[in-house]
């Protein structure tokens, strides 16, 4: 029926087991206009982005990534994946996001575009998991509690 294994050797060569050097592979995931698309979360915001090759143009529900998010720093992390990889005028983002505040939509963008990248370049990974841009920021308002004023602030207490 089926070979005896006799020593950790033999385990390693038994058929059917895969090498231990086999790292998953990443491929590049197109679409058919030959964009790469992907969904970033954070908070109550969800954000799809869609990259193709460009001159750096980024559009969030139709308006320039500028007007849309009117802080710098809100822009400084919207553009944060792209500077990392260096990447700054070789692609076209077009978001579409809704849901949650300027705050947390700003970071869905953020993961949105860093997961396309890696889809359309999955060479970047290492750059984009190392910054962290890669993993979703999995923090959301708790929830309020009865018999407290907000979640866990408790009413004012007094003695008399």
């Amino acid at each position: 029926m089926a070979e005896t294994i006799n020593s950790l050797e033999d385990l390693g060569t038994a058929a059917g087991a895969p090498a231990a050097n086999d790292a998953p592979l990443h491929v590049q995931k197109l679409d058919a206009y030959g964009r790469a698309y992907a969904t970033g979360k954070r908070k109550n915001a969800v954000a799809r982005v869609w990259i193709k090759p460009g001159k750096g143009k980024v559009v969030v529900n139709g308006r320039e990534f500028a007007s849309y998010f009117a802080r710098p720093v809100l822009q400084l992390i919207v553009k944060q994946p792209i500077v990392a990889t260096d990447r700054l005028d070789q692609y076209d983002v077009t978001v579409t996001v809704a849901g949650g505040g300027l705050s947390g939509q700003a970071g869905a963008v953020r993961h949105g575009i860093s997961k396309a990248l890696n889809f359309f370049e999955p060479g970047l990974r290492p750059i984009l998991k190392k910054g962290g841009f890669l993993t979703r920021d999995s923090r959301v308002v708790e929830r309020k509690k009865y018999g407290k004023a907000k979640a866990r602030r408790s009413f004012q207490f007094s003695k008399r």
